[in-house]
């Protein structure tokens, strides 16, 4: 964050691809969102921060290179960073409401992180889950990641919510 206060043209830039992006891959959602229709916002918000942020992203990756699903969430931490420092005054207070919105789905995150990390400890080390093999050490760590997306899915419908009311009700109020 602290970058972006000597790189403010850095941020701009991204806060328009993200935006140019979201338009062009996420049309329903930015329609959701410009329409205010609560309910199909939350709904898309949430299953696209599960199945892209959280599986297609970090954790389906990690079934195949070992611990990418960690290195993806630094690279993740820091692309928020550099896109959410509040740098600019209509940035600085639309991001008082959403705070609490970074931090829910940031903890959806960081849940599914964590089951990246212990995927791989379970191989390495087999013992540590009481596995014969490194296959069954995968095999188990696969159950315990399937275990942790309940609370990963948990957490970010809880995101989800959050967000649709914060943007569509108290983000237009405090700009404007």
């Amino acid at each position: 964050m602290l970058f972006v206060f000597t790189q403010p043209a850095l941020q701009s830039s991204l806060i328009q691809l993200i935006r140019l992006s979201l338009n062009q891959t996420l049309p329903s959602v930015v329609k959701a969102y410009d329409n205010k229709d609560f309910l199909l916002a939350v709904a898309l918000t949430f299953l696209f921060n599960l199945a892209m942020g959280a599986f297609v992203v970090i954790t389906l990756p990690n079934f195949v290179v070992p611990y990418w699903g960690v290195v993806i969430g630094m690279f993740r931490a820091v692309t928020w960073g550099l896109l959410l420092a509040p740098s600019q005054s209509a940035l600085a207070v639309a991001m008082i409401p959403h705070s609490l919105t970074v931090i829910l789905e940031g903890q959806g995150y960081i849940i599914a992180i964590f089951a990246s990390y212990l995927q791989w400890q379970a191989v390495l080390k087999p013992d540590s889950v009481g596995a014969a093999s490194r296959w069954s050490a995968y095999k188990i760590s696969l159950m315990r990641t399937i275990r942790l997306y309940f609370l990963v899915a948990l957490v970010l419908a809880m995101a989800a919510i959050y967000e649709g009311f914060e943007v569509i009700y108290m983000v237009p109020l405090l700009i404007h």
